[in-house]
């Protein structure tokens, strides 16, 4: 009795010494702030959760957006047993041990378990294929949380046995609701502009948003204050951004993306946001001329000039300076015209040389100057253009089947009608060169 007495009060003096993210953790659905589409009345999770029907189940998502607290609510409601394991600490034998336990439990009271791993991306491969029979024969049932996308980082076998889940950033809007509880958790008041800046700036994350808040509620204590914008920017310090290795590809993606569609705002927003997350400045110079080529071409050849000076720039003076010659280079390549003709060009020539295309040279276009070239009819009937008033001449320069392959779909390289590729295309009408070459008569 007495030890139940002691525990009991040890475990009250703990909660009362948690910090304000645990301590406001929810313990029921209903106290669950955003993630609706997964936690609304009704939806698929929450009526599996409230029948005790859960199957196991992976959720993936950002810091902070609540999967530890969702694998916490279904604890607090099943009325299977809970165990709870963390990827960074245990071991395939803390693995078999509650696989052990589980099967005992079920064997000997028919009671299901359910085993929670945090940061499940960390097990090795070893440790996850040991969970996979237990997963398979219904032995256990598996909730995993992740940061890191399910499919790089979990074995296909257990990912497919699995139900996935994905959780999104909180709202502002989730934040505040979920910063106001916090402050009544303190028993504090806050100006709202101090309230509406955590909440702009936690970045989604309910944990980073509660902490901050923890901490400016201690600065404002010292003097008997409310929680003031000063307060709450002492306690961030400097604007933390969410940029794990799946955000970094995302914000990649819209980066190009928004310079492809011709849209310099959303090109400087992500160029912003690439900056301000300590992303590799030199990958970002690279993407840019890699898009110069890919995305606008000869459409606006000067398009790769201002790509490779923006490089070139940033190797010259470092950043924080260079962030004004990259951004001068996205918003000359947002605004340039488009094309992809060359790059279709190029790849459309690799695939027929991948497909087997004859790649022997036409004799007339051989290496004619050696010795003894002529004898093997290198180089005669070569035609040499600057001879022709015209500047150009009629020659076949391609092997017999890669014109064939040519006719049957279409040039490599079809100027696009956008900027300057429309004269480059009304230069290749051979009427038009016999046109231009009469007026120069």
């Amino acid at each position: 009795m007495k030890d139940d007495l002691f525990s009991s009060a040890a475990e009250q003096q703990l909660r009362a010494q948690a910090p304000l993210a645990a301590r406001m953790r929810p313990r029921s659905l209903d106290e669950v702030v955003g993630q609706t589409h997964l936690v609304a009345k009704g939806s698929p999770l929450r009526t599996l959760i409230e029948a005790d029907k859960i199957s196991s189940i992976i959720f993936w998502g950002p810091p902070g957006t609540g999967k530890t607290t969702l694998a916490e609510v279904i604890a607090l409601t099943t009325q299977r047993s809970f165990e709870r394991l963390s990827a960074v600490s245990a071991g395939v034998k803390d693995v078999r041990e509650v696989i052990e336990r589980a099967t005992d439990r079920l064997g000997q009271f028919g009671r299901g378990t359910i085993v929670f791993i945090d940061e499940i991306h960390r097990f090795s491969t070893s440790q996850q294929d040991a969970l996979l029979p237990s997963v398979e024969n219904g032995v256990i049932t598996l909730i995993g949380a992740t940061t890191e996308n399910p499919y790089f980082e979990i074995n296909s076998p257990l990912r497919s046995r699995s139900t996935l889940f994905r959780l999104e950033p909180l709202l502002v809007s989730d934040i505040t609701t979920l910063l106001e509880r916090g402050l009544i958790a303190e028993g504090l008041q806050a100006q709202a502009q101090a309230i509406e800046a955590l909440a702009t700036r936690s970045g989604g994350d309910a944990r980073q948003a509660l902490t901050s808040l923890e901490v400016a509620c201690a600065l404002a204590q010292e003097n008997h204050e409310i929680v003031s914008l000063e307060h709450v920017n002492a306690a961030l310090g400097v604007s933390a951004l969410r940029y794990g290795r799946d955000d970094h590809y995302d914000v990649v993606s819209a980066f190009i993306k928004g310079i492809r569609g011709s849209d310099p705002q959303a090109g400087l927003f992500w160029l912003a946001r690439m900056l301000e997350s300590g992303d590799d400045a030199k990958f970002i110079a690279r993407r840019l001329v890699i898009l110069a080529s890919e995305d606008i071409g000869m459409a606006d050849p000067n398009a790769l000039v201002v790509a490779v000076a923006a490089a070139t720039a940033l190797e010259h003076v470092g950043l924080p300076e260079a962030q004004l010659n990259l951004a001068q280079a996205v918003v000359y390549l947002a605004t340039a015209p488009k094309s992809n003709r060359v790059a279709l060009a190029i790849w459309s020539a690799r695939e027929d040389i991948r497909k087997g295309v004859n790649t022997e040279v036409p004799a007339h276009l051989r290496d004619g100057h050696y010795q003894a070239a002529k004898e093997f009819g290198h180089g005669q009937g070569y035609v040499y253009p600057h001879d022709d008033p015209r500047g150009w001449v009629s020659q076949q320069y391609l092997p017999d089947e890669a014109i064939g392959s040519i006719s049957r779909q279409t040039e490599y390289y079809k100027p696009s009608a956008h900027g300057l590729e429309q004269g480059i295309s009304d230069r290749l009408k051979p009427e038009a060169t016999t046109e231009s070459s009469e007026k120069d008569k």
